[in-house]
């Protein structure tokens, strides 16, 4: 479909929606959307939002668990909730935490929230994110679901424009399978997946 501002496809294999190439904003239009955003640790509405993820997700994870925060953004918030819990968390974000150390090491546990719709090669962040978990690891995302054609025509969520890809139940069904996880849906936003042992 096309809107006023740019079209939409869909992939056939894993019915993944996408925005082509063409109509991607370069990295520092990208960046000016992002340094609007004013998430703090402070700010109890926005942990409020997180715990949608992160209450799910720490019930499940060993004692002492180490993750990896992907695309933390401008004002990381997960590192300070799940350390409060006993959990260690190392951020990175392409633009705010450009540590690349952080993506040499194995990790028992990935969050990335409201970032995977901004990913414009997703399967091979994907294909990253299971290069870093351990055996038996957890990946924790949150973005927002289509649900249906006639819906998306009409979704907000499409219309901001860092919001390249969009995640189906069907697609992370797809994900799932491709790269062998558990598949679980706490909440409609959320998304918790564990690598399943070798």
């Amino acid at each position: 479909m096309r809107d006023k501002n740019r079209e939409y496809e869909v992939c056939g294999q894993c019915q993944l929606i996408f925005v082509p190439p063409l109509f991607h904003l370069d990295h520092e239009a990208e960046k000016q959307v992002y340094d609007f955003h004013q998430n703090s640790p402070e700010d109890e509405g926005y942990r409020a939002f997180l715990n949608k993820l992160l209450a799910p997700l720490a019930q499940r994870l060993p004692e002492g668990a180490e993750g990896l925060d992907f695309g933390c953004g401008p004002g990381p918030t997960i590192k300070p909730m799940l350390e409060a819990q006993g959990f260690s968390v190392q951020n990175y974000d392409i633009y705010y935490q450009p540590n690349e150390a952080a993506l040499c090491k194995a990790y028992d546990f990935i969050t990335c929230t409201e970032a995977i719709e901004h990913f414009s090669q997703p399967h091979q962040e994907l294909a990253r994110f299971d290069q870093l978990l351990n055996d038996q690891g957890f990946l924790g995302i949150m973005t927002k679901r289509p649900t249906s054609k006639e819906a998306f025509a009409s979704w907000h969520y499409k219309n901001d424009p860092t919001h390249i890809c969009f995640f189906s139940e069907e697609t992370f069904q797809w994900i799932a399978q491709r790269f062998n996880y558990h598949l679980e849906f706490p909440g409609n936003d959320t998304v918790i997946m564990q690598k399943k042992a070798p």
